[in-house]
């Protein structure tokens, strides 16, 4: 299938890695130029780097975007190299491991700049120039935990639940621009970050199990799903360029789950 993304410009924020990097790839792929952003100028390098080599178009930007200056930078850094950007992902963000005693109020504000604002500092630069050109499509990469959220990591799911909540309130604001707004929610995607988690959970729990062990553990005993395992970065990519693309411009303030059939319920 032809996705009709040859010649669209993206920014995917935070694709230094992890599931950011399969979007920036897949995207990339469909002939779409990748703006790669990360906070590690390395791996945002790399990135970049083998999506040319793969004979696709990639520029990078390194920097922060808990800050108006450090997502002013980004931004303009994208615009100038690609010209303009036709998609925005906004995947870039972070994540807590504590439970609500032990989580700040200071920690939550923390959190929420780092995974809500930043989203919107982004949205805010680059919705005008989308607006001009009367085509566009953001697109928040939120999580299960928005709308299922544990007892652990309150503060993390609530972010996430903003990030759902967001997308709706936006896109009734660009009705009739030609720019769509959808949320992608990962259920458990076997990433670095993943495998960061259950370190930090052994850990907690005293233990030092092998990591693909633990990984059979929690699928069977609290993500068990009806497709039988682990998500990978590449099951979110593939949904993220086709509701980037011309195909699906009937698609507007979903929150699209990808999580095996992990979250059951008929909406």
């Amino acid at each position: 299938m032809d996705l009709q993304l040859g010649g669209k410009r993206a920014l995917v924020t935070g694709s230094s890695r992890g599931i950011g990097e399969a979007i920036a790839k897949t995207l990339a792929q469909e002939g779409v130029s990748v703006v790669v952003h990360g906070r590690n100028r390395e791996r945002t390098k790399r990135v970049a780097q083998e999506i040319i080599a793969n004979g696709g178009k990639a520029e990078t930007a390194v920097g922060e975007l808990d800050t108006d200056e450090g997502a002013k930078m980004v931004a303009d850094l994208a615009l100038s190299s690609l010209g303009g950007v036709d998609i925005l992902i906004n995947n870039a963000g972070t994540f807590s491991m504590g439970a609500w005693i032990d989580t700040t109020a200071e920690q939550w504000v923390r959190l929420y700049n780092a995974n809500v604002v930043s989203m919107v500092r982004m949205i805010r630069l680059l919705m005008p120039q989308m607006k001009e050109s009367g085509w566009g499509r953001i697109i928040q990469i939120a999580s299960t935990d928005g709308t299922r959220p544990y007892a652990e990591q309150p503060d993390y799911a609530a972010t996430k639940a903003a990030n759902i909540n967001m997308t709706v309130s936006l896109a009734k604001e660009l009705a009739g621009t030609g720019i769509t707004v959808n949320t992608v929610s990962p259920g458990s995607i076997d990433t670095v970050g993943f495998d960061e988690i259950l370190f930090k959970l052994a850990e907690a729990q005293g233990g030092g199990a092998n990591l693909e062990q633990m990984k059979a553990q929690v699928l069977k005993e609290m993500l068990s799903n009806p497709v039988s395992r682990l998500g990978n970065p590449l099951d979110v990519a593939c949904l993220v360029a086709f509701i980037s693309s011309p195909l699906a411009g009937y698609i507007n303030a979903a929150n699209l789950l990808v999580d095996g059939g992990w979250t059951q319920s008929v909406n």
